[in-house]
Formats: structure tokens, sequence, C-alpha cells
């Protein structure tokens, strides 16, 4: 079979960042829900599930291996096969524990043979996330890239409101035909892993061979010495680069409110009303994140994109920190209210708000992405690149790590004190925003930039 060099954008991107969420929403976010609806404690739901995020935290230490051997096709489709069997075997390793159990709480000690798969595949996925990215910046120009940033981060977002809602909808629809929580879970993982496997044929078929997409160093036989050299380069380039210390503060701290958010959020909506939660069911929760959140998650990445292709990163900044701020803006007034879901007006009210969290982070994250890739840039952009995303996940992992224990030790187990608490922790977003803004390129990513090419 020939091998295209070019394929139109649109017939890749959407289904490869879809991919690329689906696995890290899963483990990171949808794992929250299923452990503590199979009996774990908060507190140890979020610590474990914390955990699982390692793997993006320490991925620039083999991220240079993706950069020096085979190309980044190579690496994206074979590990898109490893997660869908990985994916496989930690359905047939979830406990099943029965409703007395769940109701009487399972030990942690239930879990260990299924974390262990957990994190292999989160190993797998990881590596994924580097070398889909690196694919991305190696397959199209940077106006390009600017264009299809909120495609790319709408898709993946979609892969988030998919999972956070879709799978919760299946495995809860699932439950009840079984009439068993923990079948319910065990049937939709390997819905998961299924659907991975078409993605991994689709991708072997669709994804195009760019020019530029070859190992570091050229496609000689690489000695051990010669990848040890390239992966100190790799590091070694990273730090040295400008503002460097202000760049990981500002990945570090951007997404601090959101890492504690996506933790709690729909233990919030589940939870009994007497708990301080809204006391929404598992399909209602999915149908809620699953459907109706998709219209604000697109709208607001579609417009992210366009702005960023037109104004460039340094103009668009300051107005998409201040917009991931509405997140806990809109879960403050649904704490607040408490609105009664079984009315209209109740289902009204959810939803806005849910749609209107869902805008902001379509909306904010587009810069978040731009940044990445400006900072990125360099002939290491795929190990660079992921060690951005390593400081993202290292943002990520130790706020959601210790949002259980806050909420529950600190703020009186209380789901308003907890959001007013994050709202708070804008203040961090937009301090290192104001700190990195100066040193941007105001024309990086804006069309005029292509243009003058």
């Amino acid at each position: 079979m020939k091998k295209v060099n070019y394929r139109n954008p649109w017939a890749w991107i959407p289904t490869l960042y879809f991919a690329q969420g689906i696995p890290f929403i899963f483990i990171n976010m949808v794992t929250m829900v299923l452990f503590t609806e199979l009996g774990m404690s908060k507190a140890d739901a979020t610590l474990y599930t914390g955990w699982l995020y390692l793997p993006w935290v320490i991925k620039p230490f083999w991220g240079p291996i993706v950069d020096v051997l085979k190309t980044k096709r190579w690496w994206t489709v074979t590990m898109q096969l490893c997660v869908a069997i990985g994916l496989g075997a930690i359905a047939f390793t979830l406990p099943q524990p029965d409703a007395a159990e769940i109701e009487q709480g399972l030990p942690v000690t239930s879990f260990m043979v299924c974390l262990f798969f957990y994190f292999v595949t989160a190993f797998c996925s990881a590596t994924h996330d580097i070398a889909s990215d690196g694919f991305y910046m190696l397959a199209l120009n940077t106006h390009q890239q600017s264009m299809f940033v909120g495609i790319r981060s709408t898709f993946y977002r979609c892969a988030s409101v998919f999972g956070q809602g879709g799978l919760v909808m299946i495995a809860g629809a699932l439950a009840l035909v079984t009439d068993s929580v923990s079948k319910g879970w065990l049937w939709t993982v390997m819905g998961c892993s299924v659907f991975f496997f078409v993605v991994f044929l689709w991708h072997a078929f669709i994804l195009p061979y760019p020019e530029a997409d070859k190992p570091v160093g050229g496609e000689q036989k690489k000695t051990v010495g010669g990848i040890l050299k390239e992966f100190l380069n790799s590091f070694g380039t990273f730090f040295k680069k400008k503002y460097v210390v202000l760049a990981m503060l500002f990945m570090l701290l951007y997404r601090l409110p959101e890492a504690q958010v996506v933790k709690l959020c729909q233990v919030f909506l589940l939870a009994p009303r007497e708990a301080g939660g809204l006391g929404m069911s598992q399909i209602e929760v999915g149908f809620a994140y699953g459907v109706l959140a998709i219209l604000g998650l697109t709208i607001g990445g579609i417009i992210g994109g366009i702005c960023a292709a037109n104004g460039g990163l340094r103009k668009w900044i300051w107005p998409m920190a201040l917009a991931t701020s509405l997140n806990c803006v809109a879960y403050i007034i649904l704490s607040n209210i408490q609105p009664d879901y079984s009315l209209l007006s109740g289902k009204i009210i959810t939803w806005s708000c849910i749609v209107l969290e869902q805008f902001a982070y379509g909306f904010g994250f587009t810069a978040f992405m731009l940044f990445m890739m400006y900072f990125a840039e360099g002939p290491y952009k795929t190990s660079h690149y992921a060690i951005c995303t390593a400081f993202m996940a290292l943002g990520m992992m130790l706020p959601g790590m210790a949002a259980g224990y806050i909420m529950e030790n600190i703020l009186g187990d209380s789901y308003t004190n907890f959001f007013w608490w994050v709202l708070c922790c804008n203040i961090a977003t937009w301090l290192v925003t104001a700190l990195v803004r100066p040193h941007i390129n105001p024309e990086y990513g804006a069309k005029q930039v292509e243009q003058k090419k």
C-alpha cells in the first residue's frame, strides 16, 4: 500500500484526540466514581486515583526514546493496541462485590491486582500521548496547529465528557439490567477495550506518513550510547530555555482549580441531598455530562481555536485564563441552591451550570495547549512537549490527591466550602498568566505569520 504523506486533518485529528482522552479520563477521573461505587472511601479513592497520574508525570524519562526510536506514527498505533489489551485486563480483574459488601465498604487490598493493570495501562496511555502529540506537531505547520488546537482540545474534552458522562450512564444502565453495580462496570470497561481496538485499526489505516516523522538523529541503527546522548540533550536543552522557571510554574498552577474540581464534581452530583449533593442517579449524571455538556464544550473549544488562530496566543491568554474560573462559579451555584433535579426548573439550572462549566473549559484550555506547543518548539519538540505535559500532569496529580482530604478534614466535609476554596485557587492561575504573557511572541499562532512566510 502506498504511504500517504498528507491527509486532511479532519480525517484523523478528531479520532486521535478522542482516543487520547478516553484512557486518561477513565483512569484518572471515571475510576473515582467506579471505586466509590464499589465501596472504596472518598479519601482512599482520591489518593489511589491520584497515584495513577504518575505515568503522565514521569513520562519525560522515556519520552526521548519515542523521539529517538521508530516514528511517532509507529508509537501511536502500537500504544493504542496496548491500551486496548490493558483495558481488557482491568475489566477481568475488577472486584465483584455484592450490594452488602459495597455497603459495608471494600478494603483497598481488594483492588490490588486491578490497580496493577491500571498502572500498566496508564503507562501505555502516557506513551501514546507523547507519540500522538509529537505526530500532531510534525504533521501540521504552526498555523494549522493553532487552527486545530481548538478542534483537538474539543474532541479531547468530548472524550472527557463521554467518559465522565457516557461511561457513567452506560454503567448505571447496565447495573439496572444485570442487577449488579459491579457487573455494570465490568461490561462498561470491556466495551472501552473493544472500542480502543477499533480505534487502533482505524488509525493504522488512516494516519498519514509525514516526511518530517523520522527518529531524531536519522534512521540509522542506534547504539545505547547514542540513545543516552540524545536523551541527555533533550533534557539539557529544555532546562536551558529562556524563562523556563516561569513556564514550569505556569504549567503546574494554571489548572490548579480544575485539578481539584474534577475529582469531586461528579461525586457531588451523585451525593445525597442531605450530604450536600444533588442526589442525581448515575444515568442522570451521565446524560447531563455525556449529552448536554458537549454543546458548551464544542462551542468553547471552537471559539477558542478561532480566536487564537486570528489574534495569536498572547492576545487571548488573559480572556482564556479568566474563563477557567467559571467552572468553580458553576458548582458554587449548584452547591448553594441544590436544585431539585426531579423538577423541570431544577434540571434547567443544573444543565445550564454544567454547560457553562464545559464552555469555560473548552475556551480556557486552548491557551494552555498553545503555550505548551509554543514552549516546546525546537528539534526535540516531542520530548520537550512530553516534559511540558508531565508538569501539567503533576499539577493535576498533587492537588487531586489532596482534594478528598481537604474537603473531609479541613472544610468540614462541605461541598459548598470546597467549591469556594477552589474558586480562591484561581488567584494562582491569574498570577502565572500575568508572569508568562510578556514572554510570548505576539505573532505566535496568528494567521499573518504563515502568510508572511
